[in-house]
């Protein structure tokens, strides 16, 4: 079984910064990548930025040069560094790990159970 855990999340003024955690943890052969989503209200979820283990980063065009994705592999830890936030980016993030628990399966994805993040104006 796996378990994703995120932390890190709250409420801000606008131009603020906030660090997200999330750790992976049980049963992982290994980890292909490791990244955030977000889901703001009435929205779909959407793309914020993933690390693979290749060490290529893609971010969504609206964090761009604001968020920094970093990962510790030994850990299966992924970090989420937000700069300049904007009320926009109020909603909440799920952590998500694509990975395999053995060395026969195939990579599935994992979900953590989300941080809320607000950005006051």
């Amino acid at each position: 079984q796996v378990q994703l855990v995120e932390s890190g999340g709250g409420l801000v003024q606008a131009g603020g910064s906030l660090r997200l955690s999330c750790a992976a943890s049980g049963t992982i052969f290994s980890t292909y990548s490791m990244g955030w989503y977000r889901q703001g209200p009435g929205k779909q979820r959407e793309l914020v930025a993933t690390h693979t283990n290749g060490g290529s980063t893609n971010y969504a065009d609206s964090v761009k040069g604001r968020f920094t994705i970093s990962r510790e592999r030994a850990a299966s830890t992924v970090y989420l560094q937000m700069n300049s936030l904007k009320p926009e980016d109020s909603a909440v993030y799920y952590c998500s790990a694509r990975l395999t628990t053995a060395w026969d399966q195939k990579y599935d994805d994992y979900w953590g159970q989300g941080t809320q993040v607000t950005v006051s104006s």
